[in-house]
């Protein structure tokens, strides 16, 4: 009696179990077979992305030997298009490396015009448009104002942000050429009281404190480092 009674519960449960995979079957195939596509079509590209951006460092190498080469025009044209249609980081690599070839070269105005251009681009790191605009401040300490200087990096010089000693270093001489000599001592001094300041940048920050004293006709301030 109760092998009728188990089959009869296997039945039910089977019957069961029927109606629910006509119900719910199709759908449960169609999502699995989506799962396995999307799976697919991920790993597809990043083998593409992978695949193009191994592409791209060959194309930048090769424009990087022709700059080594001395063939600046060819490597510029060569970075170029990589900056136009590469991938990954390269196409920012590539302007870094335009500009750098258009002011070796003596285009400082192209050189800036490169640098601002990355400082533009959309979804660029903010510590990526920083170096640039840095980069820009520094072919243009020679020549630019203060005001358009400080309008450029005066927001890096602040207490906290990375990039401050190179901020203050470039904005510091760039005062101290314009003869403002109290605006150039605040950039120095900020960099000598700064104990996160380079040790390069702590001794150019003195040589310029002690020109400045010079300047105003007052002792050199004392080296903090001797006594």
């Amino acid at each position: 009696m109760s092998d009728i009674f188990r089959e009869v519960d296997e039945d039910i449960r089977h019957e069961r179990f029927k109606r629910l995979w006509d119900r719910f079957g199709p759908w449960v195939i169609g999502v699995a077979v989506l799962i396995v596509l999307i799976t697919a079509g991920y790993r597809g590209w990043q083998y593409w992305e992978t695949s193009q951006a191994a592409a791209t460092g060959d194309r930048f190498v090769a424009a990087i030997s022709l700059a080594d080469d001395g063939k600046h025009e060819e490597a510029i044209a060569a970075l170029g298009e990589i900056e136009a249609d590469g991938s990954g980081a390269y196409p920012v690599l590539a302007t870094f490396r335009i500009a750098t070839e258009k002011a070796a070269s003596g285009d400082v105005t192209g050189a800036v015009a490169a640098y601002d251009a990355i400082n533009s681009r959309p979804n660029v790191p903010a510590l990526v448009g920083d170096l640039a605009r840095l980069r820009a401040a520094i072919l243009l300490t020679d020549s630019a104002s203060v005001e358009e200087l400080t309008s450029r990096i005066g927001d890096l010089a602040d207490t906290g942000n990375p990039w401050r000693h190179n901020a203050r270093e470039i904005l510091g001489f760039a005062a101290f050429r314009a003869d403002d000599l109290t605006a150039a001592r605040t950039y120095f001094t900020e960099i000598v009281d700064d104990q996160e300041s380079g040790q390069g940048a702590q001794s150019r920050a003195q040589v310029m404190l002690s020109l400045i004293a010079s300047r105003e006709g007052q002792p050199a301030a004392a080296d903090p480092g001797e006594g």
